[in-house]
């Protein structure tokens, strides 16, 4: 190696760094240039690309020049940064796998704080973080390396600016630690090809502790994997079926490392035994011993078996709305059940608890008076008795007849209610045309910049009150009303900030959490604190339904990770600038929105509109500003059609849609007599569409399945706007839209029974058939109960007198 100086600098944004020389050397280092370098874990063959390294030193000494100089030798890839933003953003940009932060004074930055906001974005679980310290003088005691390691470090190093000690410290990170995290990283796709398998998996410890089980194994045996993790298969219910000395052959035939095959009995979480067809392998592990047991299970095709299947995904509930009937055609639709409909089941309260049909009956009952629903339920009734060709020809007309537009509904009440009439009216339509002239134009409130707001701190710093309610954000039961007291009214930038960190959509959008957080600000400005439901609120209840629905196991199956992103961001921005009136009143009151947008979807065409004028706008605010125009214009359109499908004008639209062609399918799918799992078609684009728009409509319209004194309070604050409508539609001489919601006369019981039998009871149920959530069910029915006993108590109010 040429011995002498060196000089150079290192490009950082726009700037250069410059790099001190480095004086003549009489150690000999090696110079390891290495492009790529070959891991192997199992059969898995890895490329690791040259380790990349972030300095993070306040200033230029012989430390920092040290380790330069160590990665220049051992070949990586060096950044350096002098602030801790500077530091955090570089590293959500380059995802280094080393990380070097000068800990020896505390004057320029605080090194465990900026250790700690790195540790709070995803890309650092599997980053290796070095902590330079001074060294100790001779009359000091020893510090501990807790207080290190609690920061998020791993690794403590004592000042020592030799090129040698620095390149023999990167050298032992990256053949131990490094190397390891990277065999990690691989695993990743590992347990993402387990969880998208379609045979039941299961993974067990060497004394059959439950250590693993993939989403398929869920679905065949009906439990939850909270309750199998942990316990042992001696701990399950076995089924009576198989033969005495069945398991003892199996254990015996897997303990001396052989695998077994066979037919085996299993009893499901109801009860019900199912025969499956099992393989269990033996995996050998450190000492040549026997560490896991994996299981590879499949239903067995039998006559006995194809009723359990058709019993798995069926609650109980009453059974003399259906009849079966059996029939055979070309070997795959070996049942089909014809079912009458039970659209009009009334109002009363039991009526909703027991509404747990079994599952076909369920879903062809959310008939909603449209003429394509009736147009598919005939021809469903006539495909049973025909050749099968003519059925053939059928399956073909109601594929077509699902993916054309071809179902808006024929609109009117369920019964003659003038609290279901005004709802419907007041919701659905775009409003009478006023001829007097007089126009009403609500005053706009677009906050253009930002630089007003105080720059929020990081999640990871947050109040010790505000982090303590955000540790309960993935409960549905989670308190929105308590967030929003602790943040002054500002629940959704704190919010916002934990659920998009846990979601990684920083690092999807390739931003750093400094815009992010400058984005949910400009937004959360932007809504009307003076609303009394359509504020930011409204909008982070939102936020956190979308969230909690996407953690659903169909759900997260049938999107991918940009639709998850658009989701969120549709559900933050979904109601930007309302005003607290309806479209019916925009358009009766000649606004300036509803002129702009034609009397069509006017509320939701500027949320949408707005939401992107702000975050373009300005460049430190700009969320999208680093991905390529290909995902932009996906991620929009998304976004758009999300919002847009808020509107109620298209809700029998929406939920006709998604019944007959997400819901209908998958049941008759369930509910076949094949016994390996066949794709639903819910991965199809125009069924992904389906269930973002239906996610959205859901978590826009949740309040009456949450816990019911979170419901009370969001069923008075709507009323307050819609009292507060008509207030100014009587001041205004404007036509009133919703007669009922009169202050003085309304009854807000009467309200919220006709909200939920018009609109909630067949969305939901169809969405709790598709994504599973009964404890929402169960919030329903015990609210819609609330309800129905004020309202035959005559109360008007939103709880009786010695309740209040």
């Amino acid at each position: 190696m040429q011995r002498g100086r060196r000089e150079g600098s290192l490009t950082i944004g726009r700037g250069k760094v410059p790099m001190r020389t480095v004086p003549e050397m009489s150690i000999v280092i090696v110079t390891i240039m290495v492009s790529s370098a070959e891991v192997r874990i199992g059969p898995m063959r890895l490329t690791q690309d040259p380790i990349q390294v972030l300095l993070i030193f306040a200033k230029e000494d012989s430390q920092s020049d040290g380790f330069w100089w160590a990665c220049d030798r051992a070949g990586y890839r060096c950044n350096i940064a002098r602030t801790p933003e500077s530091a955090l953003e570089c590293f959500l940009d380059k995802h280094h796998e080393i990380i070097v932060i000068d800990h020896r004074q505390t004057r320029n930055f605080d090194a465990e704080a900026v250790c700690r906001s790195i540790r709070a974005t995803n890309p650092s679980e599997h980053t290796v973080i070095l902590a330079v310290v001074s060294q100790a003088s001779g009359d000091h005691e020893e510090t501990s390396v807790l207080p290190l390691l609690r920061a998020g470090f791993n690794r403590r190093f004592m000042e020592n600016s030799s090129i040698i000690a620095c390149y023999n410290e990167l050298i032992q990170i990256e053949h131990g630690e490094v190397r390891s995290q990277f065999k990690l990283r691989a695993c990743n796709s590992v347990f993402t090809a387990l969880d998208h398998c379609h045979e039941a998996i299961e993974i067990t410890s060497d004394d059959h502790v439950i250590q693993y089980v993939n989403p398929a194994f869920e679905r065949m045996m009906g439990y939850h994997k909270g309750e199998l993790l942990g316990k042992e298969l001696a701990e399950l219910p076995k089924s009576d079926k198989n033969r005495a000395d069945l398991l003892d052959t199996i254990n015996t035939c897997i303990k001396k490392g052989k695998e077994w095959q066979g037919v085996y009995y299993a009893r499901r979480k109801s009860g019900d035994s199912i025969q499956q067809h099992v393989k269990i392998t033996p995996v050998i592990g450190q000492g040549g011993k026997i560490r896991h047991f994996v299981s590879l299970k499949k239903l067995c095709c039998t006559t006995d078996n194809n009723k359990q299947i058709h019993k798995i995904h069926r609650d109980s509930g009453d059974n003399s709305q259906t009849e079966s009937h059996s029939f055979r055609y070309k070997n795959r639709r070996k049942e089909s059940i014809d079912v009458k409909s039970i659209s009009s089941r009334g109002s009363d309260a039991p009526s909703l608890q027991n509404r747990r049909y079994p599952s076909m009956a369920r879903i062809h009952s959310m008939t909603i008076e449209a003429p394509i629903t009736k147009v598919i339920n005939i021809i469903n009734a006539a495909q049973e008795n025909s050749p099968v060709t003519v059925a053939e020809a059928l399956d073909r007309v109601l594929e077509i007849l699902r993916t054309t537009e071809l179902y808006s509904p024929q609109l009117g009440t369920k019964d003659e209610d003038p609290h279901t009439s005004d709802l419907v009216g007041g919701l659905m339509t775009d409003g009478l045309r006023r001829l007097s002239g007089n126009e009403y134009v609500f005053t706009k409130n677009v906050h253009q910049s930002h630089s007003h707001l105080a720059m929020p701190i990081t999640i990871n710093d947050v109040p010790p009150s505000i982090a303590q309610l955000l540790d309960n954000e993935e409960s549905w039961e989670f308190n929105i009303f308590e967030l929003e007291a602790v943040t002054h009214k500002r629940p959704l930038v704190y919010l916002g900030l934990k659920v998009f960190s846990r979601f990684g959509v920083c690092e999807v959008l390739h931003c750093s959490e400094t815009t992010l957080r400058a984005w949910l600000q400009v937004i959360e400005a932007n809504y009307h604190s003076s609303n009394a439901y359509h504020n930011s609120t409204h909008a982070a209840d939102v936020l956190h339904a979308t969230a909690f629905f996407l953690g659903k196991e169909r759900v997260k199956g049938s999107l991918d990770q940009l639709d998850e992103v658009a989701a969120l961001i549709a559900a933050t921005v979904h109601d930007v600038d309302h005003p607290g009136r309806t479209n019916s009143f925009l358009c009766n009151a000649g606004s300036e929105l509803a002129v702009l947008y034609n009397d069509t979807a006017v509320l939701e065409s500027h949320h949408t509109a707005l939401a992107f004028q702000l975050t373009v706008k300005d460049s430190k605010c700009n969320i999208f500003k680093n991905i390529d125009r290909n995902h932009y214009r996906t991620l929009r359109q998304a976004i758009i059609d999300m919002v847009l499908a808020t509107e109620m004008t298209k809700h029998f639209e929406h939920v006709n849609k998604f019944v007959n062609s997400i819901n209908k399918p998958l049941a008759a799918e369930i509910e076949g007599s094949d016994c390996e799992c066949n794709p639903t078609g819910k991965n199809f684009p125009e069924n992904q569409i389906l269930i973002k728009r239906m996610m959205i409509k859901c978590a826009d319209v949740a309040n009456p399945c949450r816990p019911l004194d979170l419901c009370i309070e969001w069923a008075g604050r709507i009323s307050e706007e819609y009292f507060a409508q008509t207030d100014e539609e009587k001041r205004q001489g404007l036509p009133v839209v919703m007669p009922v919601f009169d202050r003085n006369t309304c009854s807000i019981p009467k309200s919220q029974i006709s909200f939920i039998d018009y609109f909630i009871t067949d969305m939901f149920d169809a969405w709790d058939a598709f994504a599973h959530l009964p404890a929402l069910m169960q919030h329903l029915a015990d609210n819609y109960k609330h309800w129905k006993t004020l309202d035959d108590l005559k109360c008007k109010s939103l709880r009786l007198p010695s309740d209040s």
